[in-house]
Order: C-alpha cells, then sequence, then structure tokens
C-alpha cells in the first residue's frame, strides 16, 4: 500500500511494492497522502514503488478488445495528475521498475523523471490494449514531451529501457538501482526555488492546457473505423 515519509525536508511518497495498479481504493489512499503533504509542504516531493513494478497503470481488463472507462474512475486518474502536474514543488519520479499506461502517465506528471538504467521498462501500451488516451492524457504527454517523441510515444507503444527512454526524451537520466532514490532526491533539492508559491502558479501557466483537458468530463471513446472514399 502506498505510504510517505519525510528524508531531509524531502516527502519520499512510496507507490507499494505490488503491481501499484490505480484501483479506486490504491487511488484515494494516495489522494489522501497528498492532503497530509500539504499541511506542511515539505521542499520538495520524490515518489517511487518498492518492487518490481513504479506503476503498471490502470485497473482494468487488458484482454478485452477495447476497454470503456467508467467516468468516476477517469475522474480519480485525472484528478491524481492534476495534483501532481501543479504541486508548488519540484517533483521527481525516480522509475524503479516497470511504468506502464497510467504509470507511465504518473511520471509524466513529474517535473523530472529517473529511471533504473538495468531493469524496468517505460511504455504507453494504449494503441495495442485497446485503452484510448483520453483528451487530458494526451494533453499531459504533449505538454512534456516535443512531438516527434509525443507521436513516437503514443503510436507505437514501444517498451523502451532506461538508456533508449533517456535516448527518446521520456525521462531524464538512467541510474543504477542503488543511487536512484539518492539521485532523484538531489536532483530534487536542486531545483527547490525561493518562492514555491511562485513555482506553482509558473506551473500552472506552463501546463494550463493539459490542467485544463485534465478537467474536461470524461466521454466513451470506442474506437470507430472510417472507411475513405
Amino acid at each position: 500500500m502506498p505510504s510517505i515519509k519525510t528524508v531531509n525536508d524531502v516527502a519520499i511518497l512510496d507507490l507499494g511494492a505490488g503491481e501499484n495498479r490505480f484501483t479506486p481504493a490504491w487511488l484515494e489512499e494516495v489522494d489522501q497522502l497528498l492532503d497530509w503533504l500539504l499541511l506542511d509542504p515539505p521542499r520538495a516531493l520524490v515518489t517511487t514503488g518498492s518492487g518490481k513494478f513504479y506503476s503498471n497503470g490502470l485497473d482494468v481488463d487488458e484482454s478485452q478488445v477495447t476497454t470503456e472507462l467508467e467516468a468516476g474512475y477517469v475522474y480519480q486518474i485525472h484528478r491524481l495528475f492534476r495534483r501532481i502536474l501543479a504541486l508548488p514543488m519540484p517533483t521527481v519520479a525516480a522509475i524503479n521498475g516497470h511504468a506502464f499506461g497510467g504509470g507511465a502517465l504518473l511520471a509524466m506528471a513529474h517535473d523530472y523523471r529517473i529511471m533504473r538504467e538495468d531493469r524496468g521498462y517505460f511504455c504507453f501500451p494504449e494503441v495495442n490494449i485497446g485503452i484510448p488516451f483520453t483528451p487530458g492524457m494526451a494533453a499531459l504527454i504533449q505538454c512534456k514531451l516535443d512531438p516527434r517523441s509525443a507521436r513516437d510515444a503514443m503510436l507505437t507503444g514501444r517498451r523502451t529501457g532506461g538508456a533508449e527512454s533517456v535516448q527518446a526524451g521520456l525521462v531524464d537520466a538512467a541510474v543504477d538501482a542503488g543511487s536512484l532514490l539518492a539521485h532523484a532526491t538531489a536532483l530534487a533539492i536542486t531545483h527547490v526555488p525561493a518562492h514555491p508559491g511562485t513555482l506553482g502558479t509558473v506551473k500552472s501557466v506552463m501546463y494550463a492546457d493539459a490542467l485544463s483537458a485534465l478537467q474536461l468530463p470524461h466521454r466513451q471513446q470506442t474506437p470507430q473505423l472510417r472507411v475513405l472514399s
């Protein structure tokens, strides 16, 4: 289950030791931890997992041809992305293992991303598992990546390891497992501003389009084939 601790005024949010899928209960627990965090804000936030996965994403049946997401569930997911995206402090995703789908999107919501160089894949598999991106999810990726990187990541569903993910612009660095958390914490502290409130405002302006798209009511997006004549 998710947990949080503070080390040298940096909050370390552990997403859990399992697949850390976005179950409604898991999302609620993380939301409550963020509420607690903001009662006495730390200087920075680092998120990580403590097992094989950073997060395996949405809690859905990927064996279906297409998957329709329930509006209330999407609201919970979008709320988490919005909160991380606009937090008034530096945020770093320390990607300890696989980050797939929603897990990769959660990492994207952070200011910075660091992966293990020896293990774990970063992947947006939606095109291969029948789950279309919502407008908010697409906007989140596109506000963090250049157009070419976003195109390749979103249209191919390709899995990339640490070095490949750095080359593709998906993450900022790939390091050995033993120093992952130390690197992430150091990166977060390096970017602590003199005025955290202003940082939050800057983020809200930088990512205004994505934040607005993540607030849109969810509408079902059953894929349709269009025949051009």
